[in-house]
């Protein structure tokens, strides 16, 4: 199982960080080692100061392909979902002024939250979904997949191309503005459209 993660795909996002905009997706990885159990609170790695939340929409892969055409991308998911790419945005700092790949600052133990699943049928059009993230009952990031400047089926394709996609590996599309600091105590509640996907505390 893979997780493959998708940066800068929101405009607003990549100008909040002052990155470049990519001519091409920006592919990076979280090992399955990440991923935070269910109904599990987020700790604080004692490496890092400053973790964000980056809440994304997701998809798993439900048919194994290579070299896929965008045509046919619809053709290998079935159901999206939300989670949180956690990111340790002091060290990745510092890994990005070396050259360094950011694996330590995205990809440590409890780092990709993956909520609840819903089929793919239940929305009239996968590249108007909205999403957002409470942070202690407050609205800090809102975003809809219409403003990604790779949608999900572009994305498909040009990940295919350089890794074959299994049955049960999931993509993370990509988090829009609005990313801050977690602190302990912090609860944090994701949503697709008006409808809770996952409650993360923070310790």
């Amino acid at each position: 199982m893979k997780l493959i993660c998708i940066g800068r795909n929101y405009t607003d996002h990549i100008a909040e960080l002052a990155n470049e905009r990519p001519t091409d997706p920006v592919i990076f990885m979280k090992p399955d080692t990440s991923i935070l159990p269910a109904k599990h609170p987020f700790f604080i790695p004692d490496f890092s100061d400053d973790v964000h939340h980056e809440v994304e929409i997701l998809v798993k892969i439900s048919k194994v392909g290579k070299h896929i055409d965008k045509k046919f991308a619809h053709k290998y998911y079935d159901q999206i979902g939300l989670g949180i790419d956690f990111t340790a945005r002091d060290l990745q700092a510092q890994l990005k002024s070396k050259g360094l790949p950011w694996e330590k600052a995205k990809g440590f133990d409890g780092a990709a939250v993956i909520g609840d699943w819903l089929p793919k049928e239940q929305f009239e059009n996968l590249n108007e979904v909205s999403f957002s993230l409470t942070k202690n009952g407050n609205k800090v990031q809102e975003g809809n997949t219409s403003l990604m400047l790779w949608k999900i089926d572009e994305i498909i394709e040009y990940v295919s191309k350089y890794f074959t996609l299994k049955i049960g590996d999931i993509i993370f599309t990509g988090t829009p503005a609005g990313v801050s600091k977690v602190e302990a105590n912090d609860e944090l509640i994701g949503y697709i459209g008006n409808q809770p996907m996952f409650t993360v505390t923070v310790k």
